[in-house]
């Protein structure tokens, strides 16, 4: 089989090293790919939104299967147009991507079919979203309405914070165009976590549930970022957990969207908090996380591709998921002054020390390759996850691997895992 992978992230790179493996791969292409990537699939110098191109690529080489990672692409419709051609398509259609790409369309639609009742208003003015915070009051929550590359969420605790990321969303257009409209939602207090599910648009097959660190300080605190580290499982999430997010929120929404003709497949992530009244959806994301993918994919048993494929074709029930019971930790290397500006092009030492050590892998997000030597090229440079018997094992190996990578400016936070570790937890 010839796999297109699109994307350049460390969640691309887990897919692509699991791709790799599997005995039904023919070829494996990636585009545009980054240095890791490249040391197992064969990279294409071509844009994640650069549509027609990818499509003539995929044309020329008479590619069978897509696997679309970022949310852009699909928002921008690669999957209906790759689906004209005929392909096979991991991932949804450009209609059923708003339930990532407008966070007011995923608003309604839950509203529409009783599967919320968290208070939420939708503004197109910044004044009339101001005086709507100012009515309800602090704790609030503020966010784009329109992809901003998971930096378009605030978590306000007071009016005059809620008020300036209205401004920053909607008058200073810090995300473009993703800020035209702004959806003000009600603040639920819990602990966060992810769900993830395969689906084919009828069969729902659920992933083994991780949770993300999206502060980039110590102590979750500073600003949001795409995710600083990760773990699964997750202690507060039990197997009927999950299951009563998956029948109560996940199904209905798969069912929601064939209902309102935009059928979903692909994966699709629910973030949820789990507040004293039960779970409640935060958002859904229409691809896999970053880096939950990086603690996810490890734990799969079952061969990815044929997953992916099946999901594909529409014969998703006939797949049976195998998972790891073993714990997977995931720390992310970052360049100094991430999330805001940041420089490039530093020299990146101890990558093979690293992978050497056991049950360790090494995903490359912003890396570029020059002469056989890695150098920075992006914010979230890399990721290093590590499998262990429990929490502890798995971090410290993690940690451990982490501390024989150099770069000038590395920035990682030092307590990923707080809630689990025994060196956290004992103050």
């Amino acid at each position: 089989m010839k796999v297109l992978l699109v994307g350049s992230g460390g969640r691309e790179h887990a897919l692509a090293d699991a791709i790799s493996r599997s005995p039904l791969l023919g070829r494996l292409y990636c585009a545009p790919g980054n240095a890791g990537i490249a040391q197992v699939a064969h990279s294409v110098e071509i844009q994640t939104e650069d549509i027609d191109a990818l499509c003539r690529f995929a044309e020329e080489k008479q590619v069978d299967l897509v696997v679309i990672g970022p949310e852009r692409p699909l928002i921008m419709g690669l999957a209906d147009r790759l689906r004209a051609q005929g392909r096979l398509v991991f991932g949804p259609s450009a209609a059923a991507a708003r339930l990532e790409g407008s966070k007011a369309f995923t608003a309604e639609l839950l509203a529409r079919h009783g599967l919320s009742d968290k208070e939420f208003a939708v503004f197109d003015s910044p004044e009339a979203a101001k005086a709507y915070v100012r009515e309800q009051g602090a704790p609030i929550v503020v966010k784009a309405d329109g992809d901003a590359l998971g930096k378009g969420v605030k978590v306000c605790d007071t009016i005059e914070e809620a008020e300036q990321f209205v401004d920053d969303v909607m008058v200073r257009r810090l995300f473009g165009a993703a800020g035209n409209r702004v959806v003000i939602e009600q603040c639920l207090i819990g602990e966060e976590c992810t769900i993830k599910v395969f689906t084919d648009g009828k069969a729902v097959l659920p992933m083994v549930p991780s949770q993300d660190h999206k502060r980039i300080g110590e102590g979750d605190t500073g600003a949001n970022t795409g995710g600083m580290g990760c773990y699964s499982p997750v202690p507060a999430v039990d197997d009927n957990l999950q299951q009563q997010i998956v029948d109560s929120v996940v199904v209905p929404t798969v069912q929601a969207m064939a209902a309102e003709g935009a059928p979903y497949t692909g994966t699709l992530y629910a973030g949820c908090i789990l507040t004293d009244q039960g779970p409640e959806l935060i958002e859904y994301n229409c691809r896999f996380g970053d880096p939950e993918a990086q603690v996810v994919i490890p734990r799969l048993q079952s061969d990815l591709l044929e997953v992916l494929a099946a999901t594909a074709e529409g014969n998703l029930a006939r797949i049976n998921l195998q998972w790891s019971d073993q714990v997977a930790a995931c720390v992310v290397a970052a360049s100094a002054g991430y999330p805001q500006q940041y420089e490039k092009g530093k020299l990146i030492t101890g990558l093979e020390d690293a992978a050497a050590e056991p049950q360790i892998h090494v995903y490359h997000a912003g890396t570029a390759c020059e002469d056989g030597r890695y150098y920075t090229a992006g914010g979230r440079v890399l990721a290093v996850t590590a499998l262990g018997a429990d929490y502890d094992e798995a971090f410290n190996r993690a940690y451990a691997a982490m501390e024989k990578i150099r770069f000038e400016g590395m920035y990682y936070r030092r307590d990923i895992g707080w809630r689990v570790r025994s060196d956290c937890l004992d103050g």
